[in-house]
């Protein structure tokens, strides 16, 4: 018999779910942000969580609890938003699942089972934050952190982070190919693919670190290319959006949602990260690079596009949002889909157009604070010339 706490849960569960998402009253010209999450771990099915069987389960006590749903790869797939997320279980494991929505802000529901990816790396422990690519081939691919433990050193919390490459057609059936291998760079994470060959090879944008959480001596966000995808080698990484004394990006930087190409160039959102006295916090931030030669930077506005603000501060890793997926549906509206604090998924929603502006038309950043004052001196004095004309 099913054990009756579960109506209860799951009528509890609908009003959630069904509840329709407003813009919130956050204004800056650049996107619209949503009052409501899109997804929580409210979200994941009952069913995924607890055993409903009565007899078996007399107390209904969640057996398989869920921590988290956070950083979701995005796909607009049969019409509908469709986000890969990353599920994270109260045994801190994480796992893949599609959820999708008919309008992308709300109403998101999960298949009925997560993603089973092929078992092909024995010792991978763990994956995670999955990016999408639509690409030229006709493949959707999915690149991912495999990560596994370090056992050249004696430290359980030493790791060692891989890309992890999977394709496929309709989100349902995965094949598995080989990690990525960069030639330069110990580690990778935060790894995405051009949606376009690149002189008829595929192109990655990476991420090089020495090591699981310090990127070292890796300067920023890397781009390498490779003949084969189903083996994928990069032999040189050239940097593209650099790290920074002072800046968002002086800890780390990677790369987000895949590129969305436009009239001026290919459209980048990604991740910085600073350190302060409370620890790291993670910002997105835009840029450009060329529509021929995607590894060169032609314009990065300054400062962030998108931080954690109020309640997205709040969470198990707080002060921290970030994306690794995007949908641009026909008619130019862009939704950027962001976590906070590793532990929810929001979504903020502009155009191509707006994020042409935003990143071609906000001034870079000058790097000293003296610069930075005369910068905006030189605004406030238009505007007030604006303003005393009236």
């Amino acid at each position: 018999m099913i054990h009756p706490k579960y109506y209860e849960e799951l009528k509890k569960q609908e009003e959630i779910i069904k509840r329709k998402n407003e813009p919130s009253e956050f204004y800056n010209g650049i996107y619209t942000k949503y009052k409501y999450p899109v997804i929580t771990r409210d979200y994941i099915p009952l069913f995924w969580k607890y055993d409903l069987d009565a007899d078996t389960n007399p107390d209904f006590m969640e057996r398989l609890g869920v921590n988290a749903t956070m950083n979701s790869g995005a796909i607009k797939l049969n019409d509908k938003y469709c986000l890969v997320v990353r599920v994270e279980g109260n045994d801190r494991k994480s796992f893949f699942a599609v959820a999708e929505s008919p309008n992308g802000i709300d109403n998101f529901r999960f298949r009925d089972y997560p993603v089973v990816l092929p078992d092909t790396c024995a010792e991978e422990t763990n994956v995670y934050d999955m990016r999408l690519t639509q690409h030229e081939d006709g493949w959707i691919y999915g690149v991912f952190c495999s990560e596994s433990n370090d056992t050249s050193v004696n430290d359980l919390s030493a790791a060692v982070a891989a890309a992890g490459i999977v394709r496929t057609k309709d989100l349902v059936t995965w094949e598995r190919l080989d990690n990525l291998v960069t030639l330069n760079s110990p580690q990778q994470r935060n790894v995405v693919l051009h949606p376009e060959f690149v002189d008829g090879k595929y192109a990655f944008y990476t991420r090089p670190m020495d090591d699981f959480i310090d990127t070292g001596s890796g300067g920023g966000i890397g781009f390498g290319l490779c003949d084969d995808i189903e083996h994928a080698v990069i032999d040189e990484e050239i940097i593209t959006s650099q790290r920074k004394y002072h800046t968002i990006t002086e800890a780390k930087n990677g790369a987000g949602a895949v590129p969305i190409k436009s009239e001026k160039g290919w459209l980048h959102i990604a991740h910085g990260v600073r350190n302060t006295a409370a620890g790291l916090r993670y910002v997105l931030y835009a840029f450009a690079t060329d529509l021929n030669d995607p590894s060169k930077v032609i314009a990065e506005p300054s400062g962030m596009l998108l931080g954690p603000r109020e309640e997205e501060r709040v969470g198990d890793v707080s002060n921290v949002v970030f994306t690794n997926g995007a949908i641009v549906d026909d008619n130019g509206d862009v939704f950027i889909y962001y976590a906070s604090s590793d532990t929810r998924m929001h979504v903020a929603k502009t155009t191509v157009k707006k994020l042409e502006d935003y990143i071609f038309n906000t001034p870079q950043d000058p790097l000293r604070s003296p610069d930075c004052v005369k910068q905006r001196c030189e605004l406030i004095e238009k505007n007030l010339k604006l303003l005393n004309r009236k």
